[in-house]
């Protein structure tokens, strides 16, 4: 597993997410996105393109710490010690994501969008991760602005981290 910062490229949204699905159907795989501060968006940028449905077998909003937990599998050990705003749960979504709706790659989102800071991390604060049958990537975003301009970035951050492992 890798950490590192990272802040989105220049590309959209809708872009990366045109890429990932693209790179998905060279392998022949399948995706799922568990989202927190992104409340969904991340699998409706997905789902926006064109042919998406051969590849994107759905989405967890796990907006709640305790959904995390019960839906997703996050440990609740590591919640209550780290908070949701955290790598490890980042990559833990992505993992449960990948279990419960059975993709090949599992992409997640938890971070601070904002007005307030949360488990003591500042607004901007966001955790990606990626998981695939062969890797597990995760990134620290570090993004500022608004609570939207913060959870679009987010957005394109998972997705083009994705693009990258793929």
């Amino acid at each position: 597993m890798t950490d590192e910062d990272a802040s989105p490229a220049s590309s959209t949204p809708t872009d990366a997410a045109a890429a990932v699905l693209r790179a998905l159907d060279a392998r022949a795989w399948s995706i799922a996105a568990a989202e927190s501060l992104t409340g969904g968006r991340v699998t409706a940028t997905l789902v926006d393109i064109p042919g998406a449905s051969a590849h994107v077998r759905g989405g967890v909003v796990a907006y709640a710490t305790d959904v995390k937990a019960r839906v997703l599998g996050v440990p609740e050990e590591l919640l209550a010690e780290r908070g949701a705003v955290d790598a490890d749960v980042a990559v833990a979504m992505a993992g449960g994501v990948r279990r419960v709706l059975g993709a090949d790659v599992g992409l997640a989102t938890t971070g601070v969008a904002g007005p307030d800071p949360q488990d003591g991390k500042p607004v901007g604060t966001v955790h990606v991760a990626v998981i695939t049958p062969e890797t597990v990537v995760t990134a620290q975003l570090t993004l500022s602005g608004t609570r939207d301009e913060i959870r679009t970035a987010s957005v394109q951050g998972v997705l083009e981290l994705a693009l990258d492992v793929l």
